[in-house]
Order: C-alpha cells, then sequence, then structure tokens
C-alpha cells in the first residue's frame, strides 16, 4: 500500500547528558540550527541506565523535560519522551533504581532479573500507569515505548516470564496446571505435535501480556492527553509472538490515536563488517511486514553506541538509514551523539553528513511508501519461534535465530531481492524446523509455488505426508570428504562440470544424499569424495509436482558458500525457473550487492541497490521484470541518470549501471 509520504520521518534520539543541563542543551539546539532540517523532531531519553527508576525521580525528570521541549519547539522542532525503561531492560545501576516489592523477571530454572519486573504483576502495571500520567503531564508531541518490553533476554533471566503468577495465568488459559520445571519438559519432551500446541499456546500467552501492559500505556497516557502519539520500538519479536497489530492496535486505543514504530534489533553499532548492515535490514523489514498499514511513521533505529566517532562513519550512518527505508522504513531515528556531557564538535560532521544525506531519504521515502517488498521470502511466520529446535531437547537453544530469516544472508547477497511475506514473494526458502510452523493448508500452498528447501524440511514435509509434492528423500548422509559436481541439467547450463567444496572438515556439515521419488525429479549435482569416487548421484534436485509447484531441494551447503561465479549462475538460474519468471529483478552479472524492490503502485517497481563489495562496481547488470526500455537512477547526492535498457530476455530487460562506488547505493524507477 502507497501511503503520501511527504519526505522522511527522521528524529534524534537525545540523552540525559545532553539535555540535563540547559548550556549543553542550547549548545546541542545550535548545532541542528547549524544544519537546519537535519531532523524534525528529538526524543528526550528519561534516562541513562537500564532499570526502572523510583517515581519521585520520573516526576524531577518530567518538570525538567517540560522545559526542554519548550526550547526545542522554539526552535520550530517537534520533542517528546522516549521512556528508556517500562519493565526494565537488565540489571543496572540498581542502587539508584526502582526497589519496590515487584515481582522480577523470572525465568523457568528460577532464575531472577532484579533490574526487569514481571508486567503480569499488578503492582507494576499500577506503577507503569502512574510512569506514563507524569511523562504526560509534561506535554511531550509523542512519547517513545522502548525495546525492553519483551519477554526475551533479561539478563540473567533470558526467557521469561515464569513466575508463580504467570503460571497461574498460563493455567485459566489452558486449564493446565505447570510448574517451570514441568513447563520445561513439555517445551522439550514428547511426540512434536504435542510440543507445537503447548508452545503455540505460550507464545499467545507472551502475545496476550504484552497487549495488556500497552493498554495500561495508552489508558494512563491518553487520559491526561488524549490522542497523544504513541510509539514503540522493537526488535524481531519471535518469542513473544510478533503481534504487531495487536501491539499497536492497544497503543492506539478506543481513540485510535497516531501510533509510530521503531524497528530495531543488535547489530551493525560499528562499521568494522559493512555486510551486517544488510543483517539488520532484512529483519527490520521483517518487522515492518508485520505491522497494520496505519503505522506510517516507521523510524528505523540507527545506533552507533557506544557513540565514538572513529567506530562508525558518517558514510556508513546515513547508508544504512537509507538501507532500512528500502527494507520498509519511511524514516529513521538517529541515536549517534555523546552520552557525555562535553562539547559536540567532534560530532558535527556526523549531523552534517545526515543533513547532506536528508534530500536522498526524503525521496526514498516518498518513492516507495509503505508499499511491499518483493521477492523471495524466508518463510518465518509470526509462530516460527515454536518450531524452533522442535527436534532437540531444549527449546531455547540460540541455534533457534539461524531458523528465523538469517540464514540466507550469502543467497540474498548475490543480487536477490528479499520479500518478508509470503503474499510478496514468488518463491519460499524452508530450513530447517521452519515447515512446522505453519499450518498444513500453508504446507500445501507453498509447495504449490516456488520453493527451495534443505534438506531438514524435506525431512518434515515428507514426515507430514507429502512426499509426492517435494520429489525427494535422503537416502543418506555423508559426514565427510564430499564436494558437489554439477550435472548437465538444463539449469546449470555452462556451469555444468564445475565443482564446489564446503569442506566438512571445517564447516561441518552433514551432506544429505537425495533419491529421486520419481523419474521426472532431476538432478542438479553428485557429490564426490576428493579420490573423485561418487557417493551419491544426486545431492541437489528438482521437482515439478502435480499442484504446478516447483520445488528445489539442496542437499550440500545449501546456505553457504555460494558466492562463486558457478553457484551465483546456478541460483540465479535456478530462482528463475522456481518463481516461473515471476522474480520482479535480480543482479544477473557476477557482483556482490543488496537489492530490494518494491511495488509502490501496481505494475511499477522501484528498486534499491547497494554495492556491497570494497571494489567498484564495474557493468553490474540487473534485470527487471518490465516492458519499460528505460530506467531513472538517482544516486546518494540525488544526481539523476537515464538508462536504457541493453536487451531483453523474456519478461526481463536487461539494464547496465555505470560504476558503482563501494558501498554506495542507487535508486531505480521507472
Amino acid at each position: 500500500m502507497k501511503q503520501n509520504i511527504a519526505k522522511a520521518f527522521v528524529s534524534f534520539r537525545i540523552g540525559p547528558t545532553l539535555w540535563r543541563r540547559e548550556e549543553r542543551f542550547a549548545e546541542l539546539l545550535r548545532l541542528f540550527r547549524a544544519h537546519a532540517g537535519v531532523t524534525d523532531e528529538i526524543a528526550l531519553f528519561s534516562h541513562e541506565t537500564h532499570a526502572p527508576l523510583p517515581l519521585a525521580a520520573i516526576a524531577e525528570r518530567a518538570g525538567l523535560l517540560r522545559e526542554r521541549m519548550r526550547m526545542a519547539r522554539a526552535d520550530g522542532l517537534r520533542a517528546g519522551i522516549n521512556l528508556l525503561t517500562t519493565i526494565g531492560h537488565h540489571e543496572e545501576n540498581r542502587a539508584q533504581s526502582l526497589s519496590a516489592d515487584f515481582t522480577p523477571m523470572t525465568d523457568s530454572h528460577g532464575r531472577v532479573c532484579r533490574g526487569s519486573f514481571c508486567p503480569n504483576d499488578p503492582r507494576m502495571g499500577d506503577y507503569v500507569e502512574q510512569v506514563y500520567r507524569l511523562l504526560a503531564q509534561a506535554d511531550p508531541d509523542f512519547i517513545w515505548v522502548d525495546d525492553d518490553v519483551r519477554l526475551f533476554g533479561h539478563s540473567p533471566a533470558i526467557e521469561t516470564c515464569f513466575c508463580a503468577r504467570c503460571l497461574d495465568l498460563f493455567e485459566k488459559e489452558t486449564g493446565v496446571r505447570y510448574t517451570g520445571d514441568a513447563l520445561r519438559e513439555a517445551f522439550n519432551g514428547g511426540e512434536t505435535a504435542a510440543k507445537l500446541k503447548v508452545r503455540r499456546a505460550w507464545l499467545q500467552h507472551n502475545r496476550d501480556t504484552i497487549v495488556r501492559l500497552l493498554q495500561r500505556v495508552e489508558c494512563a497516557a491518553h487520559a491526561v492527553k488524549p490522542g497523544l502519539p504513541l510509539g514503540l520500538m522493537t526488535g524481531e519479536r519471535y518469542y513473544e509472538g510478533y503481534a504487531f497489530a495487536s501491539w499497536a492496535e492497544a497503543l492506539s486505543g478506543p481513540g485510535q490515536a497516531p501510533v509510530m514504530w521503531r524497528p530495531g534489533g543488535n547489530g551493525f553499532g560499528t562499521d568494522d563488517s559493512p555486510i551486517t548492515m544488510f543483517g539488520k535490514s532484512h529483519p527490520i523489514g521483517r518487522q515492518v511486514a508485520a505491522l497494520p498499514d496505519q503505522v506510517v511513521s516507521i523510524q528505523s533505529e540507527i545506533e552507533n553506541f557506544p557513540y565514538q566517532m572513529l567506530k562508525k562513519s558518517p558514510c556508513a550512518t546515513t547508508l544504512e538509514a537509507a538501507t532500512h527505508i528500502a527494507a520498509g522504513c519511511t524514516g529513521a531515528a538517529f541515536n549517534v551523539l555523546s552520552m557525555y556531557d562535553e562539547p559536540l564538535d567532534e560530532y558535527a560532521p556526523m549531523v552534517g553528513a545526515i543533513r547532506a544525506a536528508r534530500p536522498f531519504l526524503d525521496l526514498l521515502a516518498r518513492t516507495f511508501g509503505r508499499s511491499p517488498a518483493r521477492g523471495v521470502y524466508t518463510g518465518w511466520t509470526r509462530d516460527s519461534f515454536a518450531a524452533a529446535n522442535c527436534t532437540k531437547d531444549n527449546w531455547f537453544d540460540p541455534e533457534f535465530w539461524r531458523m528465523m530469516g538469517d540464514f540466507a544472508g550469502e543467497l540474498l547477497e548475490l543480487g536477490i531481492p528479499c520479500g518478508y511475506a509470503p503474499k510478496d514473494a514468488p518463491v519460499t526458502l524452508w530450513t530447517g524446523d521452519a515447515p512446522l510452523a505453519m499450518p498444513l493448508e500453508d504446507v500445501v500452498r507453498t509447495l504449490s509455488a516456488g520453493v527451495y528447501m534443505d534438506a531438514a524440511a524435506l525431512a518434515h514435509v515428507n514426515a507430514m505426508g507429502h512426499a509426492d509434492l517435494t520429489g525427494f528423500e535422503i537416502a543418506r548422509t555423508v559426514e565427510a570428504d564430499a564436494m558437489e559436481e554439477f550435472t548437465s541439467d538444463t539449469l546449470n547450463g555452462r556451469m555444468a562440470g564445475r565443482q564446489r567444496d564446503g569442506r566438512q572438515s571445517f564447516w561441518k556439515q552433514p551432506a544429505a544424499m537425495l533419491k529421486p521419488r520419481c523419474g521426472t525429479a532431476r538432478s542438479l549435482a553428485r557429490a564426490l569424495d576428493y579420490a573423485g569416487t561418487e557417493l551419491g548421484a544426486c545431492c541437489a534436485g528438482v521437482f515439478e509436482n502435480r499442484l504446478g509447484g516447483r520445488v528445489c531441494v539442496a542437499g550440500y551447503y545449501p546456505w553457504a558458500f555460494l558466492q562463486n561465479l558457478s553457484k551465483s549462475v546456478q541460483i540465479k538460474n535456478l530462482l528463475r525457473w522456481l518463481s516461473r519468471d515471476s522474480l520482479p529483478a535480480y543482479v544477473e552479472s557476477f557482483h556482490k550487492a543488496g537489492l530490494w524492490v518494491r511495488e509502490p503502485e501496481p505494475g511499477r517497481l522501484a528498486l534499491y541497490l547497494v554495492n556491497a563489495s570494497m571494489e567498484p562496481a564495474e557493468n553490474l547488470t540487473i534485470m527487471v521484470r518490465t516492458a519499460a526500455g528505460s530506467l531513472r537512477m538517482v544516486d546518494a547526492a540525488c544526481a539523476e541518470e537515464t538508462l536504457r535498457a541493453a536487451g531483453r530476455d523474456g519478461a526481463y530487460a536487461r539494464f547496465v549501471l555505470p560504476p558503482v562506488a563501494p558501498w554506495q547505493a542507487r535508486l531505480l524507477t521507472y
């Protein structure tokens, strides 16, 4: 859905050290004045440490915040409050923090976090309401709820909350009485179906817990200031059930007040490894895809903690903001300034660079609006966490993060666009336990389109009774010394006979030898040992099933070591085949690139590309599924150029870009 967005929603988040003293805050405003237009609003952090504050401290700060917001408005800025801790992030500064007798966050082993409190404790709910009333009385233009409103990661208690009250609530919801130990056993033991049932019930319990908390926030804030915009910061909230639509509704309240969102998460605090930027953009894209259309102000978290200028450059900071907009956001929230009460001279280049980038950010937001990203879909759902580690005896094994969507990074870096919802994707990527998170009808629907899956996903789908739709079964696994050799199948084209070695002795991963279930299943690769002896006639294959679906099963390093020429060519041929040439665009040439494709209006695509290499990209070629004969190309300085198509291949027009410098972006539209 394209929204009428005139420019990007841009804000700066300001720590207490920069607003507490009037002199320092005045210096900050002078810095913004010197770079007029760099931001539309500022969000003033309530405090600087990560446990809740006593009400008296909140009241004292609210009075000072009122005055600082007045000063900001006099400079033409919207100003609001970012409450850093609603229920608490983790244990920090306990001596100065809330010490009331509230129920601490508790894990299933009984470990507690003394800096975070259970949102189902009515006393904590009362405290939260009083805090938001105090903040609303300071007359902010908006209030942000920070990302401590979650149930995972309140160190030293990681998965929470299993306090007595939460277990009582779960009993009322399910009709079954559990202790923490018994519930952990139900999560991890027994038949898969039974595990999935109780896990799904727990995710729903977590969704409802957060809804109730946000309803108290909304009620308190809007009782003081009706219609006050409220915002929520999130990361990927799999353990909490990813119920963003319900949470947005709770914050909006009966009066349907505007709701803002700040998607974020861990990663890319420094530019030591630029490619990790994409590892944040894709999770942000998934978060945006879960939001209802009425949420329009979506400001990505740009956090340069610990805010040392040599750790993350202005170039990387502005490119990150642009890339997150390409993934789905409509703006950016910059948390990039000092956390100390000291002069801001060293940050002037950062603010200046963001101001210089502002026209490009505005153009991106105006072009993309709230339109969906189109491309391959990584198979995540709001129930994905229920299926995580389903074949293990520890639901909370950190390996679950791999299956949640980040497993496909190497494939996407070939210049393959990502779609973040199934309706926007012609091909689904399945790994591990992912199919178990889907209703059976969705599994069949996926298999009737295009699917690229690994051997673990194949085993699950076959066990569901759909082996006739996959075309393959696992014959055996090889643990060592296997490498892949491409067959003469037409999808391999000129790469027939090429080899790929994942070095099982270094990066240990079993290789699945596949057995075709019928004569129409084709082998794309066979497995050899280092003597050239065949270990299996098929370790990757394709099949077209009776529903018209096209399936590829990759048994040999399906997600890693994809970035040589032969594998890159094979993957792109394969995705076109799987999608029946409905993939919206892709980088045809052998370049490392990030590509996002959006559809702002029916039948009209807009593309955002980043050269993800330290080398200039010469003759970078993009295939675009369009009848258009030209593209408008805009660089980050908003310089425009027209590209003429250099030929066609079926539904696709071929465009060759002028050289793109390392880690530079281009917007392509028609």
